[in-house]
């Protein structure tokens, strides 16, 4: 699908209104106390009046905006569309980390067009940054500062920070194919959501590997990623914007050689 540079203004436009509609309710919720459900049974999979009402607001921008378009939210489900665009909301991806006051979580927006996003969106209220990319950019904004941003360059695994969310990543063979790549790695650390794509895309960092996402959590991080220059696959090195196992990555070189650890 193409669009003209008027269209992906106008997108990008409808991308960031998403993202403020979505900030002004959960900077109202962040640090406080309220209430939390589990949607997990037999484990904890939190979820908040926060995530709710935060994916409403979305949703009504576009039911304003975009009402032709498609939309998939982590909360709500699918609503369908006649443009060929899909929004896919993930209201806050990281809600441990919300609940525990922690500012790594994030609003994530993707747009698919139907192979995957080519607009993406992770929004940090409580930092007040915002990392939107799509259509071969990417820029990071706060308040009134606003510039591009790029993945860096890494050559070797052996100079290369590697970030994942969990420690535990995934099933044990995952985490036995993550380790092995940690292992030849000079830093790894754990813990920031979404957040590490964004330091990806702004060239802080040099790989996130993870496993058992869904479209929602990868959308928006593989929006912002690509138009800064970066790789987002599967371990198989394939298309990656269902969700599953994700490896992202700033440099075509170390993205081929975490491929081959993680399929050895």
């Amino acid at each position: 699908m193409e669009f003209s540079k008027v269209e992906q203004q106008a997108l990008r436009n409808v991308a960031e209104e998403l993202a403020e509609a979505a900030r002004g309710v959960t900077l109202r919720y962040f640090r406080t106390a309220m209430a939390v459900d589990n949607k997990e049974v037999g484990g904890f999979d939190p979820v908040t009046a926060a995530d709710r009402e935060a994916e409403q607001a979305m949703r009504a921008v576009l039911a304003k905006r975009r009402p032709d378009d498609a939309i998939f939210g982590e909360e709500f489900g699918k609503t369908s569309g006649t443009s060929g665009l899909t929004w896919v909301l993930d209201p806050i991806d990281g809600t441990r980390a919300f609940i525990s006051g922690a500012p790594s979580w994030g609003v994530l927006i993707g747009l698919d067009a139907g192979q995957g996003p080519v607009l993406g969106v992770i929004d940090q209220p409580f930092t007040g940054e915002r990392f939107i990319g799509g259509f071969g950019k990417a820029d990071w904004a706060r308040t009134d500062e606003r510039r591009t941003i790029s993945v860096r360059a890494c050559a070797g695994l052996e100079n290369a920070t590697l970030m994942t969310t969990f420690p535990e990543v995934g099933t044990g063979d995952e985490r036995g194919a993550f380790m092995a790549v940690s292992g030849t790695c000079k830093l790894t650390r754990y813990g920031l959501d979404c957040y590490a794509y964004a330091l990806l895309a702004m060239g802080q960092i040099d790989l996130v590997i993870e496993a058992g996402l869904n479209a929602y959590d990868v959308q928006g991080p593989i929006g912002v990623v690509q138009g800064a220059g970066g790789i987002v696959t599967d371990w198989q090195g394939k298309p990656a914007h269902n969700g599953g196992q994700i490896i992202a990555a700033g440099d075509a070189r170390a993205h081929a050689a975490a491929l081959e650890i993680l399929n050895s």
